[in-house]
């Protein structure tokens, strides 16, 4: 029996917040022939609530997102479930196959990047220049925070020719506390955050439920099932539960055609004029590799065996602080604050550069199973908790990882149930960032005490943040990169990757603002090939 064949002008791989910008865009600009493929299914938000509400331990945040069995995924509860992990250090990320994918639970932080951070092998000596400036970014950051609902107060570093769409959110008392104390040595700002502070685009204001992560219920944080739904009003075709396995071209490396097969074994083939790769670092590199054939013995877009390789994270350092005095966390959205000093500078020579952020969540499974450990029972176990419940916050932080040859993601001899081969990650961090980490724990304890802390957990090395990056990496020629700057593969002259993959360096700032304009830059590069 022959597959079923299906034609569109654009076909997108990935219904994130990459994958969906390009569509939307796109048929915002008039190209009606557009397929947006997703591996996993489509959910209701309050499908997800009701299954947040049920959740047993509320900072697994995939418990709410059951796991499709056609589209596995990472999951801290099956830790040897889908990835397999190799190296120095576990990479141990976490992600959704789902229609919407991992926007659906995210902190929300929408950053641009610094100017110098496009720059740091010029400027420091260090890492990777990116093929294109801050400049030239700038119009896709300034639709970016359109099309997504930014609320800010400053450019915290990145020149901008608007203000955001929206004002600020207001600090909670905790935040205004923390502020505060600190304000004799340290600057605690507010993070630029896709999250409504008036209602925007038919959104709803934060009414601070404090469960961003895993959901926010009411809709006033930005999940890209927005665009999502907006390019399905615009004549989009969404395929979901298709899971992409093979990449198809021709004599020339022009990509024809992907393949897909669906949860019930069924294969159909997608042939484009245009393709865009929108899933995550993992996912992308995992299908151009998956792609062999006689024409691409090592992959799509790998003759130069560079897909896969240089997988950064923002790697964390994260503590719990107890304070003498009341701050009433669990209000708010799960973050609103940082400290920038160590973003940009000359300490890049030396160490990673970081932010330094103050989380609002309330880990009340964490506090309860930690005095039940104590011993701590009855009204002794409830005053204690009490106590502790309001006076109790998490500071983390993020360091900038440099792109390491060795770090990268390859294919397993493992395989998933529908027998597509499960992806194997190598990953170590190193002394670049392990250098800082030493300086932010310090910096973190003398915080602490400002605050006038009780209790601040030791630091157990180094955590995920879930930022996938640099493993199809953007640069200038195909020897050292598999993208140029306009996210084209240098060997495919119709293959589009849409991801923080491309990005050549990680900076220190949540990665999704970039993301999003460089999608929104692939989209007006398509339309304009379109176009001519």
């Amino acid at each position: 029996m022959s597959n079923e064949i299906i034609s569109a002008d654009v076909v997108v791989v990935g219904s994130g917040v990459a994958g969906s910008l390009v569509a939307y865009e796109l048929s915002r600009m008039g190209i009606k022939n557009i397929i947006l493929l997703e591996a996993g299914p489509k959910i209701a938000r309050q499908a997800i609530v009701n299954n947040f509400y049920k959740s047993i331990d509320s900072h697994n945040y995939m418990e709410p997102y059951p796991m499709a069995i056609h589209a596995p995924h990472p999951n801290p509860s099956h830790p040897e479930g889908y990835i397999i992990e190799k190296g120095a250090n576990r990479y141990n990320t976490q992600y959704m196959r789902v229609v919407g994918g991992t926007t659906w639970h995210w902190a929300g932080c929408t950053w641009r990047l610094v100017p110098n951070d496009f720059k740091i092998k010029t400027l420091y000596g260090i890492g990777r220049d990116w093929p294109l400036q801050y400049n030239e970014l700038e119009p896709f950051y300034e639709l970016m925070e359109k099309e997504m609902g930014v609320s800010g107060n400053d450019d915290l570093g990145s020149p901008r020719k608007s203000d955001y769409p929206m004002k600020g959110l207001a600090f909670t008392y905790m935040d205004s506390y923390i502020e505060k104390k600190l304000a004799p040595k340290y600057k605690v700002i507010l993070e630029p955050l896709a999250k409504n502070s008036v209602e925007y685009d038919s959104r709803p204001p934060c009414c601070g439920n404090n469960n961003c992560m895993p959901i926010c219920p009411i809709g006033a944080q930005y999940s890209a099932i927005i665009h999502v739904e907006k390019a399905e009003k615009n004549g989009v075709r969404l395929m979901e539960n298709s899971v992409a396995y093979f990449i198809e071209t021709d004599s020339n490396l022009t990509v024809t055609a992907i393949y897909i097969k669906t949860p019930s074994g069924q294969k159909k083939v997608v042939k484009g004029k245009y393709f865009v790769l929108a899933a995550n670092g993992i996912e992308i590199p995992k299908l151009l590799l998956l792609s062999t054939s006689e024409k691409n013995p090592r992959g799509v877009a790998n003759r130069s065996d560079l897909v896969g390789r240089f997988l950064m994270d923002h790697p964390g350092i994260n503590r719990t602080v107890t304070l003498k005095d009341p701050i009433y966390g669990g209000r708010g959205p799960v973050e609103l604050s940082a400290i920038l000093e160590y973003r940009d500078g000359n300490l890049r020579k030396t160490m990673a550069s970081k932010k330094i952020h103050f989380g609002t969540q309330v880990n009340f499974k964490e506090i309860s199973d930690s005095l039940i450990e104590q011993g701590y029972t009855g009204n002794e176990l409830k005053e204690k908790f009490k106590y502790r419940a309001i006076r109790t916050f998490g500071i983390g932080s993020f360091h900038e990882q440099l792109p390491d040859f060795n770090n990268r993601v390859s294919l397993s001899n493992k395989v998933d149930a529908i027998g597509i081969k499960r992806p194997l990650i190598h990953y170590s961090i190193e002394d670049y960032v392990k250098k800082s980490g030493v300086d932010t724990i310090a910096k973190m304890n003398e915080i602490a005490k400002m605050l006038g802390a009780e209790e601040i957990t030791k630091a157990k090395g180094f955590d995920p943040n879930n930022h996938i990056m640099g493993t199809t990496i953007m640069g200038s020629t195909e020897k050292d990169s598999v993208v140029n700057k306009d996210c084209r593969t240098h060997e495919n002259n119709n293959l589009y990757i849409a991801s923080s993959s491309v990005m050549p360096s990680s900076a220190c700032v949540n990665p999704t603002g970039t993301i999003a304009a460089l999608s929104l830059r692939i989209a007006n590069t398509i339309y304009k090939q379109i176009a001519k």
